[in-house]
């Protein structure tokens, strides 16, 4: 699961905006939330030109090259052609049913991609089946392919194919990942489940048995051409593991081109039911490496398999007393050592081991996490990678020597820096805002973060100076056991002290998904709900700060229940300090958000509107690997599923509830509407409505997104007045 808004101005990246030099007083009418408004003056175009030296910076028809070290500025020369980039890179691609070899960029995907007349055809048999997932080997003798649910592999010289396996099947994949394996462990969309080795002489692939995970059935009430062509509904079936039932089983093996011989790697040593949460090869391809988790995944190994026999030695386990987060790649150096991120002490770290699974020693460590590594240079002994040492609702970068000495953040300024390192990692571009700063780019010193020249900054821009501008506040707010909550509220220009004032409250609140973010950016939709009168809060749970899996994990094997009191200790905050109306709160979000909104209306008091959006409103209803990671299985956590359960609590219920639903959910099952509504009928709860939407799926259907957006609008503003008596 992972945020996915209803509309861009609903639920867009909510953060903190800066006061205005001069406040506007033009308002906002509910149309103009449709249509783009910019908050922000011109920041001019600034890159790094194709020389590797110089700066390039273009400010409307000028292009301006700056040499870093002198400051001197000059016209970029004339003809001054881009880097070259080598020989044309060749690709395969699908066309028209077929697979091609071509060089350069793809430019389109699936069957409708497009090729040069320098394509070369490698198949001709788009009659016998769809292709996917075709994958050039490295050197271009082989191109692989999925069909049918079998892996082929293709001879670019010869034309021949090799048929690697024979019993695909609707729940048999082979070298293609089934849904619940792309959504929640190799990232939505990524189908991909065959590797080439670095010389291109084998194939590794995954191969998923899903004949045990039960069918479930989408109906389509709304199908093409109803009424006039169509008068039934349309059917999607497909496998579905939920939380407690069977998962797809996993097996993984290595195809040698040379021989034409499958080697099945030795899993016996796991569980049958373990994850193959991730595979690589090893920079030589003498190795296969394997990333194993047990299903609930409270311990992860990184493997490493012998091509030619498939026995696996272990190298390394991470283990937790909640779960273990899908581990990263290995980052290998040249001496054969490689680097590996590792949350083992509750933060997320920068290890350093050498090939077997040695382990050399930390080369970060401290009260903060590393995001991710952004590069190394052996030559010089550092690496740079993105943390918190700063703050977690920020973005900084930090140098470090791989011994673990001499720790330098080198974006300097409270904030959110995006960065773009040069190719000798002397100088950075930076460009570089915060919740009171617009965006502005400069160049730095890669080593100390020195400011070497500004380039530019874009100022508040006309926008924020015509209309009724709500600035933004950056908050610290102690929860009820003495936890500070990042968290920001907006608040109206006409603000009169000792009004009470509605409450807005959109959260999405998942594990490690935070919403407050340091960065100038902004909704046109809360600019407009301020100058209606509403104060609008945001807030990370700690859950959602992203300090770490020592936060993330108190959210383990009871999902909402401390997400919601730390929301209820931040509209406390507000209510106490803000002038919040505590009879006039609402919530409102989507997928986990919409669970979030749900679960506050039947387990607290606080709420007077929930607006949910595409929930899970019981976990049991959701997949096996997504939910199991945070609350086990139903089966050995049963009271952590009942606590976790809107449907459950749905007699509970206080204050209005608003549910919308895709009637065509393939991620979140629009099952999870249909049952909470059952409970709260059952139960004589009369306070809440249903919005179902036809053709929609997770997201709304595009035809239908204002009209979601509008019938929150619309619930929402029954806030505005007080209420009055019981």
């Amino acid at each position: 699961m992972r945020p996915m808004p209803p509309s861009p101005f609903l639920l867009a990246l909510l953060v903190p905006l800066a006061p205005a030099a001069a406040q506007g007083v033009e308002r906002l009418a509910y149309a103009d939330v449709r249509r783009p408004i910019v908050w922000q003056g011109k920041l001019p175009t600034v890159r790094w030109a194709a020389d590797g030296v110089h700066v390039e910076i273009e400010d409307g028809k000028d292009l301006i090259w700056l040499e870093p070290a002198s400051g001197a500025r000059r016209p970029k020369p004339a003809g001054e052609a881009a880097a070259a980039a080598g020989p044309p890179r060749q690709r395969v691609l699908l066309h028209e049913g077929d697979l091609w070899l071509d060089e350069g960029e793809a430019r389109g995907r699936g069957a409708s991609a497009a090729k040069s007349e320098r394509a070369v055809r490698l198949t001709d048999d788009a009659a016998a089946g769809e292709k996917a997932e075709c994958h050039l080997a490295p050197g271009g003798a082989f191109a692989s392919f999925v069909r049918r649910n079998d892996l082929f592999v293709v001879d670019a010289a010869s034309r021949a194919q090799w048929r690697v396996t024979d019993d695909g099947a609707p729940d048999r994949f082979h070298g293609r990942l089934d849904w619940v394996y792309q959504e929640e462990l190799y990232g939505r969309g990524d189908f991909q489940a065959h590797w080439w080795s670095p010389g291109g002489e084998a194939l590794a692939f995954l191969s998923l048995d899903a004949a045990a995970v039960k069918p479930f059935t989408l109906v389509d009430h709304v199908p093409k051409g109803f009424l006039d062509q169509e008068r039934a509904v349309t059917t999607e079936v497909s496998n579905y593991p939920k939380a407690g039932d069977p998962n797809p089983t996993a097996s993984l093996s290595v195809a040698h081109l040379g021989t034409r011989t499958v080697v099945r790697v030795d899993l016996s040593g796991f569980p049958a039911d373990a994850l193959v949460v991730r595979v690589d090869w090893t920079p030589d391809g003498k190795e296969l490496l394997a990333t194993i988790q047990d299903r609930i995944q409270t311990w992860a190994e990184l493997c490493a398999v012998d091509p030619a026999t498939g026995t696996p030695k272990r190298w390394l386990r991470e283990e937790s007393a909640t779960w273990v987060n899908r581990p990263e790649s290995p980052r290998w150096l040249a001496d054969g050592s490689f680097l590996w991120l590792s949350e083992r002490t509750g933060r997320r770290h920068v290890y350093r081991y050498r090939r077997g699974g040695e382990l050399v020693g930390a080369v970060t460590a401290g009260d903060w996490q590393v995001r991710k590594i952004e590069r190394v240079d052996e030559a010089k002994g550092v690496l740079w990678f993105e943390g918190t040492k700063d703050g977690a609702t920020g973005r900084h970068l930090y140098r470090i020597g791989l011994d673990g000495e001499g720790l330098v953040g080198v974006t300097p300024g409270e904030g959110t820096h995006a960065y773009e390192l040069d190719a000798a990692g002397t100088y950075l571009i930076d460009r570089w805002s915060a919740m009171d700063r617009p965006p502005t780019v400069r160049l730095l010193d890669a080593a100390t973060g020195a400011v070497v020249a500004e380039l530019g900054a874009a100022g508040r821009g006309e926008a924020a100076a015509k209309y009724a501008f709500a600035e933004r506040q950056r908050l610290s707010i102690p929860a009820r056991d003495g936890y500070l909550l990042d968290a920001c509220v907006q608040l109206p220009v006409d603000r009169q002290p000792g009004r009470r004032l509605p409450v807005f409250l959109p959260t999405y609140s998942g594990p490690d998904a935070p919403s407050v973010r340091d960065a100038w950016s902004h909704s046109t939709y809360h600019q407009f709900l301020c100058q209606q009168g509403f104060v609008v809060l945001q807030v990370n749970v700690r859950s959602a700060s992203g300090r770490g899996q020592a936060f993330t994990g108190t959210c383990y094997r009871q999902l909402g229940v401390q997400e919601l009191r730390d929301l209820e200790d931040a509209v406390d905050h507000v209510v106490a300090h803000f002038d919040g109306d505590p009879e006039r709160v609402a919530i409102s979000g989507w997928s986990y958000g919409g669970f979030m909104a749900a679960y506050a209306l039947t387990h607290s008091k606080k709420f007077a509107l929930g607006l949910a959006g595409a929930g899970v409103y019981d976990w049991r209803l959701y997949d096996t690997i997504y939910t199991e990671r945070y609350m086990r299985t139903p089966q050995e956590n049963q009271a952590g599923y009942d606590a976790s359960s809107v449907i459950k609590a749905a007699k509970d219920l206080h204050g209005h509830l608003v549910i919308l639903h895709g009637t065509l959910d393939d991620n979140v099952h629009v099952q999870n509407a249909m049952q909470l509504v059952w409970a709260l009928q059952t139960a004589g709860r009369q306070d809440f409505e249903l919005m179902l939407y036809p053709r929609s799926r997770h997201g709304l259907h595009p035809e239908v997104r204002a009209h979601g957006d509008e019938f929150q609008w619309r619930r929402l503003q029954r806030l505005l007045e007080p209420r009055r008596g019981g």
